[in-house]
């Protein structure tokens, strides 16, 4: 089989959507080697470091280097070159189907990721706001399949759309194996020494702006008078200084690390040198940095509201988003009980193998197979 795929957040993207893609191109070129794999994308950040699978073919723009040019490209001109190529099939791997795809003859698949724009529009602007619906519905509608990452993304997408739920699927998302592999006393004691970290901390990763809701733990921290360090690690934006403000006038300088644009190497590491995993994230499609934190091996903490239960599971604890002192009740209790810790890490443990590379390749072929001839 010969699949395309819009790999643009896989080569530019730090964050989920780039990570969703890089891990689902690993999963599929390793474990399906038998296919022709097609990268698009109008454009490569090297500091990205994301390297193409042997068996697997980049393809760019020819001409035009420009972002306009870039973006008329990967709108307007790979239907035809996937046509051209004789694809099969190609995947959207982020919310988006190429102008076109759908007078050829080329199966389509689209993953959607979430419906944050609809259920949150305080948190766009206006004209991204109205692109996004634009853009990520019309894929909908003209794909074949579409992919949602968690049963939450799919309900959504069914209460809030007119699309078919005959064509939509749920496959869940795994995590870097790199996230399995267990870190040595050495390498946890030289990351502390490196970033000046406590012997024992919290810990939140991702992105550090308001969705991710971070200033929630501040609160729950001085609510709560709980002592336990604290390490947010996330790409910046201007969040952080209000993070920072209220650190400053609540005097928490000495109690919490900020970690702004951690590099994504040392995250494994990082996650398993924390004792507890914090993430109210007022809205997520998934959720990955919960998986992150429990193939770890440590308890979460997690916000209702969204999809955390799906990824956190019955192991995992969970609370109001807009609750710091619901929070800071769970964290004293998990703080001053260790048998429960033990416990929530070996049932984190069992639940995430639920997320394996052979189940996701496993669930993704089986929707490509059902749509070829």
């Amino acid at each position: 089989m010969k699949i395309g795929f819009d790999a643009k957040r896989a080569f530019n993207n730090r964050r989920g959507l780039g990570n969703y893609s890089r891990e689902t191109l690993r999963i599929l070129t390793s474990l399906a080697p038998e296919n022709q794999y097609f990268l698009f994308t109008p454009c490569i950040d090297p500091s990205i470091g994301f390297n193409c699978p042997n068996n697997a073919f980049v393809k760019e723009p020819k001409n035009g280097n420009g972002k306009l040019a870039q973006a008329c490209w990967r709108t307007f001109s790979i239907a035809k070159e996937a046509e051209k190529l004789g694809l099969d099939l190609y995947h959207g791997l982020s919310h988006e189907l190429p102008s076109g795809i759908e007078k050829t003859e080329i199966r389509t698949v689209v993953t959607m990721h979430d419906l944050l724009f609809v259920k949150h529009p305080e948190l766009f602007p206006a004209f991204d706001r109205m692109m996004y619906r634009k853009k990520y519905l019309r894929s909908c509608h003209i794909a074949d399949r579409i992919i949602a990452v968690s049963e939450l993304t799919k309900r959504d997408l069914l209460e809030l759309t007119d699309i078919d739920a005959g064509k939509v699927e749920v496959v869940y998302q795994g995590c870097r194996p790199e996230f399995k592999v267990k870190a040595s006393d050495e390498q946890k004691r030289n990351l502390k020494e490196k970033y000046r970290l406590p012997d024992q901390f919290l810990l939140n990763v991702g992105a550090i702006e308001p969705r991710k809701n971070q200033l929630l733990i501040l609160k729950a921290l001085q609510s709560g008078h709980i002592d336990m360090p604290l390490v947010i690690a996330g790409q910046s934006t201007d969040y952080l200084g209000e993070l920072r403000s209220f650190i400053a006038q609540n005097q928490l300088q000495q109690q919490v690390t900020l970690l702004p644009d951690f590099p994504s190497s040392e995250l494994p590491i990082l996650f398993q040198s924390a004792l507890i995993f914090v993430f109210p994230s007022i809205y997520e499609g998934f959720g990955i940095p919960v998986i992150e934190a429990l193939t770890s091996g440590i308890p979460v903490i997690a916000a209702t509201g969204s999809c955390l239960e799906e990824s956190g599971g019955q192991s995992s604890v969970y609370v109001s988003p807009n609750d710091e002192n619901e929070l800071a009740e769970h964290l004293q209790q998990l703080l001053n009980n260790e048998v429960q810790r033990n416990l929530m890490i070996q049932n984190g443990l069992d639940y995430a193998k639920r997320f394996s590379d052979e189940a996701i390749c496993q669930q993704i072929f089986r929707i490509y197979n059902d749509l070829m001839p």
